[in-house]
């Protein structure tokens, strides 16, 4: 899929979620998928962007996938750049802080992995190392 029609679907996406308290593409009974608003680290763009993610006790995990293609997502970078941002979980508006596991990424990794196999298939497809960001309340 062409990255205009990427973005255009996303954009649906995070809109129909946002819309419908994630009803709609929400990944299930356990609204598996969130809406991440992150600010462009170069364009001050304000851009939400539907992820899957996983709980590890009150932090959210996201993951840098972008499918096993060889760099890492736009929003990835964004984080960095601008760490304290909101999700949308199931309707609410949760103010997080965003960071790179870092040091927890291998064992934090193996869980996502056990939850979510086809991470594990993404990572099979590129030489970098997939990361793991950790979205802490505020």
């Amino acid at each position: 899929m062409g990255k205009f029609l990427f973005r255009l679907f996303t954009g649906w996406h995070a809109k129909l979620y946002k819309l419908t308290g994630g009803r709609f593409f929400g990944g299930g009974d356990e609204g598996s998928v969130l809406v991440l608003t992150h600010r462009g680290a170069k364009s001050g763009k304000v851009r939400d962007t539907p992820l899957m993610f996983l709980r590890e006790e009150d932090d959210y995990l996201i993951i840098a996938s972008a499918g096993g293609d060889e760099h890492n997502p736009g929003w990835y970078y964004n984080l960095l750049a601008n760490p304290d941002t909101t999700v949308n979980v199931r309707g609410e508006e949760i103010q997080v802080s965003a960071r790179d596991a870092g040091a927890q990424r291998d064992e934090l990794w193996a869980k996502v992995v056990t939850a979510e196999p086809r991470f594990g298939d993404y990572e099979s497809k590129t030489d970098r190392a997939i990361p793991v960001v950790i979205l802490e309340p505020r």
